[in-house]
């Protein structure tokens, strides 16, 4: 049997570890997530001109994360039927419906703020009004990406969209910073919302099979059939508990990064916008890791390590006053914390039949995103009021790496995933 030559194998060692092969051999992935990506770009200058603009109006390191908290609710109390829909519906025409409605959100910001009425309760409506659009839009979007990729690519896939994610977090804030500078902080918003034509754009490009109807049963016990899965299948009730843990206690160190910025490493909003995109470089560093080697690494485990490097470099950030020494654990942080989130998501991607992902997505997305700004960025944002945002950074993160030891040592099965 001849022997494959060296130059054969090392091709083929180059293309199986390319991170961006996912985007070459699936044309509708490909064209969701550059839209996507370039859309993310606007909702990062929007998340960072909000954060600004909250501080600038309050003065109060509570109201900054309210702004962010508000628009969680909608999540929280209508994730769970929002995943029932996903399911039963086409998930592509929620996430285009739900985009377009989300446009038009971010022009009624820019021209609040432009005209100079913007208020606090301005930014508190139309945070919540965005929550209410993301509540139906996150569960199709994300139980939607195996329709565009297939089972095999699926970790690969969901890397790649963290990749895309933390590219925005990088670009936004960036260009943010310099036209709250230049141009002023409604311009940011109107940016934004000239980006979501970009997924818009793509989203109509699209073309998915026709899904076969399914048979249809009360909400209520549709539902309650995705409540007992998760709660019966060991392993996805053990991961949503420690997603739980690092939604609430350690996420919302970002929701905090405004205040960090100003009372404990001194700067303005050109700071405050590079520590973003040290997070944000980070996390591309970490999704582009795990793209290349998603189909060959033990998940398990690496999701232990990276759960307690997030842990870790957290505490670090609480106890520092410098600012440079904040931007590189940002640099740590930023990879851990996308490595913890893609390898989640990933694995229960992996674990959930097909008629339960939109459910287990709307959990996820409950969590990850209601959970974390409702109950972790009020108590951060109350702890941070009381005692400073370096207790409640490195009070949360101190709970986490509590949270990851249980986690491990009373379900070993989880570091052989």
């Amino acid at each position: 049997m001849r022997e494959t030559p060296l130059h054969v194998r090392s091709i083929r060692t180059i293309r199986r570890n390319n991170p961006f092969r996912v985007l070459g051999e699936h044309r509708n992935f490909r064209i969701f997530w550059i839209g996507q990506t370039l859309s993310l770009i606007g909702t990062w200058m929007q998340v960072m001109g909000e954060g600004w603009l909250a501080l600038e109006l309050t003065n109060n390191a509570f109201l900054v994360t309210l702004v962010s908290a508000v628009g969680a609710v909608p999540v929280v109390a209508l994730s769970l039927q929002a995943g029932v829909v996903a399911d039963r519906l086409d998930k592509l025409k929620i996430v285009r419906a739900m985009q377009a409605l989300m446009l038009v959100q971010s022009l009624t910001l820019w021209i609040v703020t432009l005209t100079g009425h913007v208020t606090i309760g301005w930014l508190l409506g139309l945070s919540a009004l965005n929550g209410l659009f993301s509540a139906f839009e996150i569960p199709a979007r994300q139980s939607m990406i195996i329709e565009l990729v297939n089972r095999e690519d699926l970790a690969g896939a969901i890397a790649l969209n963290s990749s895309g994610f933390n590219l925005a977090r990088i670009v936004g804030p960036a260009i943010g910073a310099v036209v709250i500078a230049g141009a002023g902080i409604a311009w940011c918003f109107a940016l934004n919302a000239a980006s979501y034509l970009a997924v818009l754009v793509g989203l109509f490009m699209i073309r998915l099979a026709t899904r076969t109807p399914r048979t249809r049963r009360t909400e209520g016990s549709e539902m309650r059939a995705g409540i007992r899965y998760m709660l019966r299948t060991t392993e996805v009730r053990v991961i949503m508990i420690l997603v739980t843990g690092v939604s609430i206690c350690a996420a919302p160190y970002l929701a905090l990064m405004p205040v960090v910025a100003r009372d404990r490493l001194g700067t303005g909003a050109g700071g405050y916008g590079s520590l973003l995109t040290a997070v944000g470089i980070g996390g591309l560093a970490g999704a582009l890791f795990l793209a290349a080697v998603g189909r060959r690494v033990a998940r398990g485990r690496l999701l232990l390590w990276s759960t307690v490097v997030f842990g870790t470099m957290l505490i670090g950030l609480a106890t520092t006053r410098h600012f440079h020494v904040a931007w590189l654990i940002l640099l740590v942080v930023g990879c851990a914390m996308i490595l913890n989130g893609a390898l989640c998501n990933a694995l229960l991607q992996s674990l959930v039949p097909d008629e339960f992902r939109g459910r287990l997505m709307a959990a996820y997305s409950l969590v990850v995103v209601g959970l974390s700004q409702v109950a972790g960025n009020f108590v951060a944002g109350a702890v941070a009021r009381v005692v400073g945002p370096q207790w409640a950074i490195g009070g949360g993160a101190t709970l986490v790496l509590g949270l990851t030891a249980w986690a491990y040592t009373e379900h070993r099965e989880l570091a052989r995933l």
